[in-house]
């Protein structure tokens, strides 16, 4: 595509019948262009899951109110995605005057330099262009922010260079908000900008101008201002000070997923699942279980709810899991990687540094935390899968003294040979789409998720070292009734398994 590369080019290029051309604004620049993808259906922010009828309409009456808005809500709830993904809404090509650090508009130009530049060379005016990453701009809130860095401040070298006074206007060096001209302007965790720093967004929200440390000139700057932040740091470190709050259109509250497929959709997208050298299958009931340590987390009494539990927990896990697979097919020589339950407590450290624990929690430790929550999850799943089953059979064998020991490092082949001696274990995975025609992974990983969730259910044991058992009410049950002979069980005395 040829661009104009002048302003004489520029304005032959243009159809000045449409005034919008030359004096359209950037919040009106967003609205039109946000019309035209409702009109056309097109999704308006792709990968954001779960906000179809909550948060993404919300946006949308923002942009067309023309507001400066602010997203609201816990760690891990897409926020800086979303403000990321504005810059679609805007034009795909900008014109600005060549070199000008604000991206001044070669038809209205608001510095001194690119004023005296249009009025010297007029139709010859080089111009430049502007994608919409360039009309981006985002900066992470932090207490030693300056005003020198949002505004700007005083240059003593462009002054010494360009042989200016201090007092000009040509000395100053814009901060961030300038540079943002004609674009958005994203401030993520407001609340840990200082409050006399807050007090500077002042003119640019209200009257749409700035101040140059106490230069007697105005710019007014064409930005939309966008802003996140957590609702615990409204108490924790700092607050977004009132007269700002009131000056921000729309408040916008954020969520987690609110089921746990979404979750699952979510943390499929974010990671880092397909790997070079090895065929890859985590079953349904693994992505579950991973989902729902997240939900069960943030219901949990022992987890901080005002710090929430981030998305980037499931993701991490389930990358964590993935390895855990990934190292045992190494080692044994697997064509196939299949996680198992015993991967999602492999998978521990992954989980317990996503979590910000209460009293309760941090008397118990983030390990005991973490087992407790990966132990609920999957009695939950198991669950959906088994609901109405008759697992008795199975029980009976570990209540009869039968005990195997499954490790997360054993290979596929030889576990299995070991899981068929449980009398009907084999025959029940078919409640999870498992035959015994499968590959020996698919089998064990389906098979250990039985067994965890009749342990989870407290139904048979299972200890630190994944020896699975009798429940404990079996286990304290007297071998010899009295009166009667001590008689042995008709098979499972052993233990089965490998060290």
């Amino acid at each position: 595509m040829n661009l104009p590369q002048t302003l004489g080019q520029l304005r032959q290029h243009h159809d000045f019948s449409e005034p919008r051309l030359t004096a359209r604004r950037v919040k009106d620049e967003m609205r039109e262009n946000l019309i035209c993808k409702l009109r056309r259906k097109e999704t308006l922010f792709p990968g954001i899951v779960g906000y179809d009828d909550t948060v993404v309409p919300q946006i949308v009456n923002a942009v067309l109110s023309r507001h400066n808005f602010i997203l609201l809500g816990l760690r891990g709830q897409a926020k800086s995605r979303i403000l990321r993904a504005l810059a679609s809404l805007l034009d795909a090509h900008t014109p600005y005057v060549a070199g000008c650090e604000i991206h001044d508009s070669p038809y209205a130009p608001i510095c001194r330099r690119c004023r005296e530049l249009v009025a010297e060379k007029g139709d010859d005016t080089p111009i430049a262009w502007l994608t919409p990453d360039n009309r981006y701009v985002e900066k992470l809130a932090t207490p030693d922010v300056t005003i020198a860095d949002l505004i700007g401040d005083i240059d003593p070298i462009k002054a010494a260079k360009g042989g200016h006074e201090l007092s000009s206007e040509m000395t100053v060096h814009y901060g961030l908000l300038p540079r943002a001209n004609r674009g958005i302007f994203a401030i993520n965790e407001l609340p840990d900008l200082a409050g006399k720093i807050q007090v500077g967004l002042f003119n640019i929200m209200q009257e749409g101008d700035v101040q140059i440390k106490g230069y007697p000139i105005r710019l007014p700057l064409d930005v939309a201002l966008v802003f996140s932040a957590n609702p615990e740091d409204y108490t924790a470190r700092g607050k977004i000070i009132t007269p700002l709050k009131d000056r921000i259109g729309s408040e916008i509250r954020t969520h987690y997923p609110a089921t746990v497929e979404e979750g699952i959709t979510i943390t499929e997208q974010e990671a880092w699942a397909k790997r070079d050298g090895y065929q890859l299958h985590v079953p349904k009931y693994v992505r579950e279980v991973i989902e729902r340590i997240a939900f069960v987390a943030r219901e949990d009494k022992k987890v901080d709810k005002r710090s929430g539990v981030s998305q980037r927990l499931p993701i991490s896990a389930l990358e964590n899991v993935i390895s855990n697979a990934e190292r045992r097919a190494i080692v044994h020589g697997e064509g196939l990687v299949v996680p198992r339950m015993s991967d999602i407590y492999a998978a521990l450290p992954a989980i317990t540094g996503k979590l910000e624990l209460e009293y309760e929690g941090e008397m118990k430790g983030a390990d005991f935390v973490g087992r407790e929550l990966i132990r609920t999850a999957i009695a939950n799943s198991f669950d959906e899968y088994f609901h109405g089953a008759n697992l008795q059979q199975v029980v009976q064998w570990f209540d009869l003294g039968g005990s195997i020991k499954v490790p997360d490092t054993a290979a596929a082949v030889e576990v299995l040979e070991e899981l068929k001696a449980i009398q009907g274990l084999m025959d029940k995975l078919g409640a999870v789409g498992v035959n015994p025609k499968d590959a020996a992974e698919l089998q064990v990983s389906a098979a250990e998720f039985l067994l965890e969730g009749l342990h989870a259910h407290k139904r048979i044991g299972r200890n630190e070292e994944r020896v699975f058992t009798a429940g404990e009410k079996q286990a304290r049950r007297p071998e010899v009734s009295a009166g009667h002979d001590r008689e042995e069980p008709p098979f499972g005395r052993s233990r089965r398994g490998f060290n």
